[in-house]
């Protein structure tokens, strides 16, 4: 089977880009399964329930997220509800919403996924390590496909999780960075990786935040109220090619498209 992973969408322009793509890659790439991170898309901090059910309406079946899961406050009581819009796992125990889903495909395959926060450059969370297992275990019951969203700063964390997971689960695909990186592998026991898929939003942006907005505050130091860049749009995503029987990884394809 085929799964579009859409990197972290940033504020309408980045949804824009999903709205107008996502229909083609589908087609294109045969994808059975969308998961894309959401934690951005409203004006580029959090998410909000219109616009949650609107990727949905475009093509999206789970919305993975992160450390900006909270920004927007209305939100929380949504997320609590809604099982397709998933939180890093190892957040702290009680906290609202669901760390992974089982996801059913038309023909009855399931497809477990899993959100984990990393911790170095990060704010305080539990170990993703040590919360992994048990939740790998946990999915293991009803899922051979098995994905996993780290969202973290440190490369060498992420590097070492896809290693440490490395036949447990189907893909490791990292988000946070807003920035692609080139080292899409199969890992020797089957686990697609990819340190990270990088940003759908602002083509010409500094991660998704206006250029001039950006230098102003490394020149001065001055705080600032940050604002999503306008213009063209970059979507970054990757396709994983995974078999069903054995819930392995065989391909995992870097994709980056500028809209309009």
């Amino acid at each position: 089977m085929k799964v579009l992973f859409i990197g972290d969408i940033v504020g309408k322009v980045g949804r824009q880009a999903v709205s107008a793509c996502l229909p083609g890659l589908v087609e294109k790439h045969n994808i059975e399964l969308v998961i894309a991170n959401g934690e951005n898309i409203a004006a580029g901090f959090g998410l909000t329930e219109s616009l949650v059910k609107d990727l949905f309406r475009m093509g999206v079946h789970i919305i993975t997220t992160g450390n900006h899961v909270w920004d927007k406050k209305d939100f929380v009581g949504y997320i609590s509800k809604e099982n397709r819009v998933i939180r890093p796992a190892n957040f702290a125990p009680g906290v609202p919403g669901y760390g992974s889903v089982i996801y059913s495909l038309p023909d009855g395959t399931k497809v477990g996924v899993l959100n984990l926060s990393g911790r170095i450059f990060m704010t305080p969370v539990d170990c993703p390590f040590r919360t992994a297992q048990s939740e790998i275990e946990t999915l293991q019951k009803d899922a051979k496909i098995i994905i996993v969203d780290l969202h973290a700063e440190a490369t060498s964390e992420k590097v070492a999780f896809g290693y440490f997971v490395d036949g447990k689960v189907s893909a490791v695909i990292g988000t946070h960075t807003h920035v692609q990186t080139a080292d899409e592998k199969i890992l020797s026991n089957g686990t697609a990786y990819i340190t990270d898929v990088g940003m759908t939003g602002p083509a010409y942006s500094v991660i998704g935040i206006d250029v001039d907005q950006i230098i102003r505050r490394f020149l001065t130091g001055m705080p600032d109220r940050f604002e999503t860049a306008q213009g063209q749009a970059v979507l970054s995503a990757v396709v994983i090619d995974i078999d069903k029987e054995s819930g392995k990884a065989s391909g995992i394809e870097r994709i980056q498209l500028i809209y309009p």
